[in-house]
């Protein structure tokens, strides 16, 4: 499996869209991503550099399944999962949703009205992003529009 991340960049945030691909190339899923803004790399506060990285299924306490990118330089526990915000905090429970991961989506959307636009469905979505997800899953990432984007 192939998941493509083409991400447009904001001040405040990453907003993208994902797309995977089946061992064929056939495209089997598609879904929205939000991520910190680009910040030169710096852990919790940055989203990780565009290039190609791997990614496996993994599960923790806090966010049970969800992917673990690998082999970003100078960054580790880089993780794909739900959330809803790339704000300082989530509303509901006054901490972070993200600290430099990236959160999956069916729609960018203000849902708190910060003037940011959030990312919605996240569980539903992420739920079904993990059915096509395995060991040895490539993650692509690219940048404002590239060869991934939906409107190409």
């Amino acid at each position: 499996m192939k998941l493509l991340i083409d991400r447009t960049y904001e001040k405040h945030q990453t907003l993208g869209h994902a797309a995977v691909f089946d061992n064929t190339g056939k495209l089997v899923f598609q879904c929205k991503t939000l991520e910190l803004p680009w910040r030169n790399n710096e852990r919790s506060v940055s989203c990780i550099p565009e290039g190609v990285y791997r990614g496996k299924a993994r599960t923790s306490a806090k966010y049970k399944d969800h992917i673990h990118i690998t082999e970003v330089d100078g960054r580790s526990l880089i993780l794909i999962h739900w959330g809803n915000y790339a704000g300082s905090k989530n509303p509901r429970t006054g901490h972070p949703d993200i600290r430099g991961c990236v959160l999956t989506g069916k729609a960018h959307l203000d849902i708190d009205g910060d003037g940011l636009r959030d990312i919605t469905s996240s569980k539903k979505t992420f739920k079904k992003l993990m059915t096509f997800i395995g060991n040895g899953t490539i993650v692509e990432i690219c940048g404002n529009g590239g060869k991934y984007s939906p409107d190409k």
